[in-house]
């Protein structure tokens, strides 16, 4: 039996982003959802919890900051949040960090390195060694 592919949630209001992004995880093997900000994001883990959440910091309505908030109050440290966004200051990267997030990647980024950080989430969070993606 095929082991079930992980599910990543991918949160961002740019839909430039996302499309490219899902295309990328879907062809790597990765099943995904995806939110346009925060609420939506919230809303969707609430009736499918995903394995991962890569997560845009500035958004409409909810912040990716008052996002990883809510996923590490519902959730707790077990689901693996990557901050995906166009602000890389120390500042934002070690308030991400502080929140909760276990990564965090500046955009542009290289697809190559998100796949790996993927990857080393999932393998951390779920279960300590390779995934099989």
């Amino acid at each position: 039996m095929t082991p079930p592919r992980p599910h990543v949630l991918i949160v961002d209001d740019d839909p430039f982003i996302r499309r490219p992004l899902q295309y990328l995880l879907e062809r790597n093997g990765y099943e995904t959802s995806v939110a346009g900000d925060g609420v939506e994001c919230l809303e969707q883990a609430e009736r499918r919890r995903p394995d991962l959440v890569c997560l845009d910091v500035m958004m409409p309505r909810q912040d990716g900051f008052a996002t990883t908030e809510a996923l590490r109050a519902r959730f707790g440290p077990g689901l693996p949040i990557i901050l995906l966004t166009a602000k890389g200051q120390e500042a934002d990267r070690t308030r991400g960090l502080a929140l909760g997030a276990d990564d965090f990647i500046a955009k542009p980024y290289s697809p190559v390195e998100l796949l790996a950080r993927i990857r080393s989430a999932l393998a951390k969070h779920h279960g300590g060694g390779e995934t099989h993606v």
